[in-house]
């Protein structure tokens, strides 16, 4: 890969990028964020590329970046983005940002008629340019420090194709007379907001081994179900990696004690919660 980019890191770095992305007239923009670890998705990564320079942003180190507040907002600055609608939301979120004037690579590949949406395949359709798309790096640990150099690399290869990409599918929207429509979506993309994860308050019963249960033993594990996604969600973890399903299935059939069925990590930060939850009905 031979474009140029920077690692924003430091109050100096994002300075230096400032200086250049509060001008540009375009920016592609992409994320990486961890959705499978964490209650709320994670914010990791943001790449912005303004040609002919790409800004690889840690957006974990607390950086003031109040700068891409303007270019975001901007009617005349084009912000290209594939499958926009998390990014956005991630955005909005964690820093506040309006957009305005985005074009999403994906759904105007869904409007020009293509079934196979995938960024790669777009590239390769309207690019003639095979990407090397590493599934290994793609479910990489986005939330660890330091990132490696192939994780860096990796993040700055789909930003700097987007214009590209962009004015080809631009032409397509045109010659079949779609540019009202493709508006219309991206501005419906853009207006995408954040919202909570939905608590499914009958998702106790459908934990195996539930029916099996006597009407005491159903009534405790609708308890630890609550119990669990308020804790999880307290301690912004994903509700399977805080305990799992058949863990708490185990607590409510096992004859064995509390502190046998659970690490002893979370027996001592949460044995005590559990216990009393347990006697309540007991």
């Amino acid at each position: 890969m031979n474009t140029e980019w920077y690692l924003v890191d430091t109050p100096q770095a994002a300075k230096k990028a400032a200086q250049h992305l509060v001008s540009a007239p375009l920016l592609a923009i992409d994320t990486e964020y961890d959705s499978f670890r964490y209650f709320r998705d994670k914010l990791c990564l943001i790449q912005i590329y303004a040609p002919t320079i790409a800004y690889v942003i840690d957006p974990t180190l607390g950086l003031d970046l109040s700068f891409l507040a303007k270019p975001l907002k901007s009617r005349s600055v084009v912000k290209i983005l594939h499958a926009a609608d998390n990014d956005i939301r991630l955005l909005k979120r964690d820093y506040g940002f309006e957009f305005h004037n985005i074009f999403d690579t994906h759904r105007a590949a869904m409007l020009l008629g293509f079934k196979q949406l995938s960024l790669e395949k777009m590239i390769r359709e309207f690019l003639g340019v095979e990407l090397k798309k590493s599934k290994k790096m793609q479910r990489s640990r986005w939330d660890t420090r330091p990132l490696t150099g192939e994780q860096l690399e990796y993040a700055v290869q789909d930003v700097t194709l987007l214009p590209a990409l962009h004015d080809k599918q631009m032409a397509a929207l045109r010659e079949k007379r779609l540019e009202g429509a493709a508006c219309d979506a991206f501005s419906r993309i853009a207006e995408a907001v954040w919202q909570e994860r939905l608590f499914d308050r009958r998702g106790y019963s459908k934990i195996k081994g539930y029916y099996a249960m006597e009407r005491e033993q159903k009534e405790l594990l609708k308890k630890l179900y609550h119990w669990r996604f308020d804790k999880a969600k307290e301690a912004n973890c994903a509700v399977f990696m805080f305990l799992q399903d058949d863990t708490l299935a185990a607590l409510i059939q096992s004859k064995g004690s509390v502190r046998d069925i659970l690490s002893p990590e979370k027996y001592r930060r949460y044995g005590s919660d559990i216990e009393r939850i347990l006697q309540v009905e007991g």
